[in-house]
């Protein structure tokens, strides 16, 4: 008679600050996961509010560090070498799942084949999404999963390697196998170490059935800078584009498919709205491709990650 196969381990990692808005609804539903945690480790950039004490009430074991010092792969590889699970998974304070087994969802690509390293899952707008946050969301997390390898840069280009750590999972050994995070972008911690396992031969996966909410309502100068931190990241980070494609390409997709939706709703002045915010962020995204030339005092004013820009330290508590 065959043993039933062993539950997988999970570490549940979460960076936060000042999170106290939405930080009780996300633990309150992984308390309720089928599939449940075998820890829960934060690390904190000095919250001003209650974020400290509320994770802590709810069993999670929280490092302190200083704003400054936070960073986005840094401060998230720190947490990976802490877990003890086999599998990691990261959220965002803001990231609520939808379902009980949003959890067992999300992780079962890394049981059934051992060739996948990550996995990403859906997310959906909050109820007051407004509707470039709606169809964003639409756009990038369609209802149809999806696994990706580094074969497949040819075919979709730098949809490749697309996911977030808003939400997602990785085979904790893999990840320590290359490196986990890189220490020291503006962010895209997560694009390049899906970059760098579909690299080593791995498999990234969409996992569509396993959901959260999270969206964000960025006024027209958000959306402006950051687009002038992606500009960064694909300036900083050369090889991602020589290896996957251009980015202007989804770029091109995505206009081209939320005009045609507009269109067909006749909604023509939410079209003119639409066709500003793209020129805006693809301004954005050009300037950031050429920070190097940009005056020392102008980068950070254009940056959503303003204090990216001074930052000491090595993100690490």
């Amino acid at each position: 008679m065959n043993s039933p196969p062993l539950q997988p381990t999970i570490s549940v990692i979460i960076p936060t600050f000042n999170g106290e808005k939405t930080l009780d609804e996300l633990f309150a539903t992984l308390h309720r996961q089928t599939l449940k945690p075998l820890e829960i480790l934060v690390a904190d950039s000095s919250s001003s509010d209650m974020t400290v004490d509320i994770c802590k009430r709810n069993g999670a074991k929280v490092w302190s560090i200083s704003q400054k010092d936070f960073d986005h792969g840094g401060t998230r590889s720190f947490l990976a070498e802490k877990a003890s699970g086999d599998i990691v998974v990261f959220f965002t304070q803001d990231a609520t799942p939808v379902t009980r087994d949003a959890l067992s969802l999300l992780v079962k690509p890394l049981l059934e084949n051992e060739t996948c390293a990550c996995s990403y899952g859906r997310q959906l707008p909050r109820h007051d999404a407004h509707w470039n946050a709606s169809y964003l969301r639409k756009f990038n997390y369609p209802d149809t999963s999806s696994v990706t390898t580094f074969s497949d840069r040819d075919r979709v280009g730098l949809k490749t390697i697309f996911t977030s750590n808003s939400f997602a999972a990785y085979n904790r050994d893999l990840l320590l196998e290359v490196g986990c995070f890189k220490n020291g972008l503006i962010f895209g911690e997560d694009t390049c170490t899906v970059g760098r396992l579909l690299e080593a031969g791995y498999a990234n996966a969409y996992v569509s059935d396993a959901a959260v909410y999270h969206s964000h309502n960025y006024s027209m100068a958000e959306e402006f800078c950051r687009s002038f931190d992606i500009g960064v990241l694909h300036s900083s980070e050369k090889w991602l584009l020589n290896t996957f494609g251009k980015a202007e390409g989804i770029g091109f997709k995505y206009v081209k498919s939320a005009i045609l939706h507009l269109t067909g709703d006749r909604r023509y002045i939410l079209i003119l709205s639409f066709i500003a915010r793209t020129g805006v962020k693809l301004l954005g995204y050009k300037l950031g491709r050429i920070h190097e030339k940009l005056p020392l005092s102008l980068r950070p004013v254009l940056s959503m990650h303003v204090g990216w820009w001074q930052k000491e330290g090595d993100g690490k508590p």
